[in-house]
């Protein structure tokens, strides 16, 4: 029990680090780095961020900083519609904060992302891609919403959905792990959401309990869509090396294509973390833990039902062409025997009651967000971006890489 608590303790502060120590172990391993995608992911660690953090503003940027993002179809939408009032999350290239808009009161989750970071890191992509995949959400209950987004010459903003109930990771690093009654139904209604993304010929590739949201009533609500990758047909494949370590599949770590079964790995790992309190294969060693989900048989203790066990060897199942999922995708996982208790339409339309209800009392309640986060202040340069249109000037000098961002739903999208 003290060797567990001693993994969990360091398996929470590692979290909490990020990977900048596990980046400089790979950047030193030669085999690692042979593979082109390499570096794209060594180059992780979250870059300084002057803006963000300073009261005053930057100066816009010159002509050749600036960037096309396209015609907006949203062009009265601008900063200072918004009162910022909370730091809520954190990432790479910019912030997440709750912020309510000043015309008709409600409230949001907005990204805002430094455009500078974004091209200096080369994720232009990965950030379109999320774009993409957010404006397909629309017709799902179990994936964050985008209502629009817009830009500044040096920031994008997201304005998502204001889920309050929590991250997986939050509710797991309080209560350690969970009943499996509580796993199933996380697991379903997060395998419901894989199965429609895969359904759009989209692969999620990054699911792990950070984002794994709780909504007010106690639904998955997963979000996060930078890692995934569009247009992969049912038999396609991919070979970008992404993820997060903990939760990589073997035919990721071993440079080889792979597919959407990648996300039933994920699913595995992430109900074994529920039902154990750690990921299966880790270890505070990284290089050994990358031996383990590569080498290691998996290791399941008795205290979970036939059926759950039979569930996690069927996903964490190290050849991808033996993984359940593989042949029916979606639908083998709906039939297994261990989620016979879910009724799926009931599910997908969320008549089932939650097993556990975050009670907040209203968008204001943020008992449920790290205080890491929540104590930090609010920069006053997030709602101070230039919110002028960019010119038609700069946009021939500029770069194309944003072009199509902004976005504004038409009318019917609401009906």
């Amino acid at each position: 029990m003290k060797d567990k608590t001693t993994d969990l303790t360091s398996f929470m502060k590692q979290k909490k680090m990020g990977l900048n120590d596990f980046i400089q172990r790979l950047a030193t391993n030669s085999y690692a780095c042979k593979h082109p995608e390499v570096q794209s992911i060594l180059n992780l660690s979250p870059p300084q961020d002057p803006e963000l953090m300073n009261a005053n503003p930057s100066p816009p940027p010159s002509p050749s900083q600036q960037i096309n993002l396209g015609p907006s179809l949203n062009p009265s939408a601008k900063p200072s519609d918004f009162h910022f009032l909370k730091v809520i999350g954190k990432g790479s290239f910019g912030k997440v904060l709750l912020a309510r808009h000043r015309a008709d009161d409600q409230f949001y989750a907005v990204k805002v992302l430094q455009k500078k970071a974004i091209l200096k890191k080369k994720e232009e992509k990965h950030i379109m891609s999320e774009r993409n995949v957010l404006l397909k959400n629309v017709k799902h209950p179990f994936l964050v919403g985008l209502h629009y987004s817009f830009q500044t010459t040096d920031k994008l903003y997201f304005i998502l959905d204001y889920i309050n109930g929590g991250e997986l990771f939050y509710h797991l690093q309080r209560e350690r792990c969970f009943l499996e009654p509580r796993a199933r139904f996380y697991a379903a209604e997060i395998a419901s959401a894989l199965g429609y993304l895969h359904s759009l010929n989209i692969v999620y590739r990054d699911l792990k309990p950070e984002n794994i949201l709780l909504d007010s009533q106690g639904h998955i609500i997963l979000t996060d869509f930078g890692l995934c990758k569009e247009n992969i047909e049912p038999n396609g494949t991919t070979s970008t090396f992404c993820g997060t370590p903990e939760y990589l599949a073997p035919e990721v770590l071993h440079k080889q294509p792979y597919d959407r079964t990648v996300d039933w790995w994920c699913l595995g790992a992430v109900l074994y973390e529920m039902l154990y309190g750690l990921p299966p294969f880790y270890s505070r060693n990284t290089a050994e833990m990358y031996d383990n989900i590569l080498n290691k048989p998996l290791q399941l203790k008795p205290n979970i039902s036939n059926a759950a066990r039979h569930l996690l060897e069927g996903l964490l199942q190290k050849d991808r062409t033996k993984r359940l999922g593989c042949t029916e995708d979606f639908v083998e996982i709906k039939v297994h025997v261990f989620f016979s208790p879910i009724n799926w339409d009931d599910l997908n339309a969320k008549k089932i009651t939650p097993p556990f209800n975050p009670n907040v009392t209203g968008p204001n309640d943020l008992r449920h967000f790290d205080p890491e986060f929540t104590d930090e202040p609010v920069p006053s340069s997030i709602g101070c971006s230039p919110d002028s249109a960019l010119s038609t000037a700069s946009i021939k000098d500029g770069s194309e890489a944003f072009v199509g961002f902004s976005y504004a739903p038409s009318m019917d999208s609401y009906l």
